[in-house]
């Protein structure tokens, strides 16, 4: 497994992200966030799905249109 097939825990990617895990929590129930993996009742997400999804939210003008991801 690569390093971007790296499965992370909620909390790593929260700290990635600098965000709160009430965050990802919320971002999950939107389906807003990252793409993520349940294993049984665990949250795992793949690096290569986050960077992703930074990706898809990279502007490089405040006038362009990104999704709207509310905390």
């Amino acid at each position: 497994m690569g390093a971007d097939e790296q499965l992370i825990d909620q909390r790593a990617m929260s700290r990635m992200l600098g965000i709160t895990t009430k965050t990802a929590e919320t971002w999950r129930v939107r389906g807003s966030g990252p793409r993520f993996i349940k294993v049984g009742s665990l949250v795992r997400y793949r690096k290569a799905d986050i960077q992703a999804w930074l990706i898809s939210r990279t502007a490089s003008s405040t006038s362009e249109s990104l999704p709207k991801d509310v905390a």
